[in-house]
């Protein structure tokens, strides 16, 4: 694995379908760039993010649903930022109400939200505009 390899992004969803689509998209775009990982929920992520921090392997981006059983995605993405303020965050969402999109866009390490079903070009070009190296 290549230094620039030891970078992930993770994909958090409670839908399957949607985290292969995202990893998929992430392939196709940045091949073997990152190392890419998924979570069903918030929980699970948050585990992910230890386990990549125990292995050397920097997480430089989330992508996340928000609505998710457990822990909501803003909420999961407030405590990223928190917790590990390099991180840059991305939500993805078909169902935030007003009240969430507001808390979201006071996170600092949200970068956008995005609409499902999102514009694959538009997901691409947010990720390459919040991680310019």
């Amino acid at each position: 694995m290549t230094e620039r390899a030891k970078r992930a992004i993770l994909c958090v969803d409670d839908e399957p379908l949607i985290l292969i689509s995202l990893i998929q998209e992430l392939k196709g775009a940045f091949k073997d760039s990152f190392v890419y990982e998924q979570a069903l929920n918030a929980e699970m992520a948050l585990e992910t993010v230890a386990e990549l921090e125990q292995e050397g392997i920097r997480l430089v981006l989330v992508l996340s649903d928000w609505l998710m059983p457990g822990m909501k995605g803003d909420e999961f993405l407030d405590r990223i930022s928190r917790e590990h303020p390099t991180i840059k965050t991305v939500m993805i969402t078909g169902h935030a109400d007003g009240n969430a999109v507001a808390r979201i866009g006071h996170i600092d390490s949200v970068q956008a939200i995005l609409q499902k079903p999102w514009d694959p070009d538009e997901l691409i070009a947010i990720i390459r505009a919040a991680l310019p190296d």
